[in-house]
C-alpha cells in the first residue's frame, strides 16, 4: 500500500505533517486520529470522500509520525485544550474558513473542542465515541469495576514504571491496546507496522504520558490554555450539525457513554451504534464513517 505524500504546515508551536486527498479547490474535511494510531486510520475513509468531491486532510497529531515541535525546549504537553488548539491553528495556517470534522479518541476530542470554540467554522461534525470533552477540574466519580479495569493503561501511565514501559515496549503495548479495544478486529502485522512507525516520534512518550497524567491532575497544564480549559470544564453544548457514532464492541468508549450526553448535541442529532465494531471504527468499518460525514455535510 502506497503512502500519500506528506505535506507540512507551520503553526506557532508545531510543524504539522498531514496528508491530502482530492481537489485542492473542494470543500475541506479534516479527519483526526486517536491514540495509539496515525493517519493510516483513515485509509479507507479519505478516498471515498475525495471521490465524493471533498478535499480531505489527515494531520498527524502532536507527538505522532512526522509532526514536530518547533522549539526543542518546549514542554511536550498534550492536554485536551492543546490538541483542540492545534486543530484550530492547523485550519488557520491553511486558511480554511469552514470545514467538516471527523475524529475518534484524541482526534474526536479535538474535533469536539474546535466545534465548541469556533462553531462558525465547522459545517458539520462526526464524533466517534460521543461527547469527548473532559473535565479535569473535577475528579470523576468511580466507574464500575469493569470500566475501571478497562482503563488500566491510564493508571499505568500515571506511574514511572508505566512511562518506562511505554518507552521500552511501545510497539508491544500499543498492539495490545488495539487487540483489547477492538476484540473482533483481525488486523495483520503489516497493518500494525505501517502505523507503529509513527510511535517512534521523539516526542511520542512525553506527549502520551502528559495526556494521561494531566487529566488526573498529576502533571501541570499549560497556563496559556487555562481560559480554554475553564470553558471546557463547563461542558458546553456542541451546536453544529452532528452525527454521533459508537462501535458496539468499543471497550473504551462504548455506546452507553452517550446515554446521558445527547443533551450536549443539537436536538435531533443522529446517534448510530455500529455492530461488530470496536474502538478503531475508521479502520474496521470505514463505510460507516464515510456515510455519516456525507450526511452531516450535505
Amino acid at each position: 500500500m502506497s503512502t500519500p505524500e506528506i505535506l507540512r504546515v507551520r503553526t506557532a508551536e508545531l510543524e504539522i505533517a498531514y496528508e491530502a486527498h482530492g481537489d485542492a479547490r473542494a470543500f475541506p474535511v479534516i479527519l483526526l486520529h486517536g491514540f495509539p494510531d496515525d493517519a493510516r486510520a483513515f485509509d479507507g475513509v479519505a478516498p471515498p470522500l475525495a471521490a465524493a468531491g471533498y478535499r480531505v486532510l489527515v494531520p498527524y497529531l502532536r507527538g505522532y509520525g512526522p509532526t514536530r515541535f518547533l522549539d526543542p525546549a518546549a514542554p511536550r504537553m498534550a492536554q485536551q485544550a492543546a490538541i483542540g488548539q492545534d486543530l484550530l491553528d492547523f485550519m488557520e495556517a491553511l486558511e480554511l474558513r469552514s470545514v467538516g470534522l471527523g475524529g475518534y479518541d484524541w482526534g474526536g476530542r479535538a474535533a469536539c473542542i474546535a466545534a465548541i470554540l469556533a462553531p462558525e467554522r465547522v459545517r458539520g461534525l462526526v464524533t466517534i465515541g460521543g461527547y469527548n470533552v473532559q473535565n479535569p477540574q473535577n475528579q470523576p466519580s468511580p466507574a464500575s469495576p469493569a470500566a475501571e479495569r478497562a482503563y488500566w493503561y491510564q493508571w499505568y501511565f500515571n506511574t514511572e514504571r508505566g512511562r518506562l514501559g511505554l518507552e521500552r515496549n511501545r510497539r508491544e503495548l500499543c498492539r495490545l491496546l488495539w487487540q483489547e479495544w477492538s476484540p473482533s478486529w483481525r488486523f495483520d502485522d503489516a497493518t500494525f507496522d505501517r502505523t507503529a512507525a509513527s510511535f517512534d516520534n521523539p516526542d511520542f512518550v512525553d506527549v502520551v504520558i502528559h495526556s494521561y497524567r494531566v487529566r488526573y491532575r498529576h502533571a501541570p497544564s499549560d497556563p496559556r490554555l487555562d481560559a480554554i480549559e475553564r470553558r471546557l470544564a463547563e461542558r458546553p453544548a456542541i451546536t453544529v450539525p452532528t452525527v454521533i457514532l459508537h462501535g458496539a464492541e468499543d471497550m473504551v468508549a462504548g455506546p452507553r457513554r452517550t446515554d446521558q450526553e445527547l443533551s450536549q448535541f443539537p436536538t435531533g442529532s443522529e446517534r448510530r451504534v455500529v455492530p461488530r465494531v470496536g474502538h478503531f471504527m475508521p479502520r474496521e468499518e470505514p463505510a460507516a464513517v464515510v456515510d455519516a460525514l456525507l450526511k452531516v455535510l450535505h
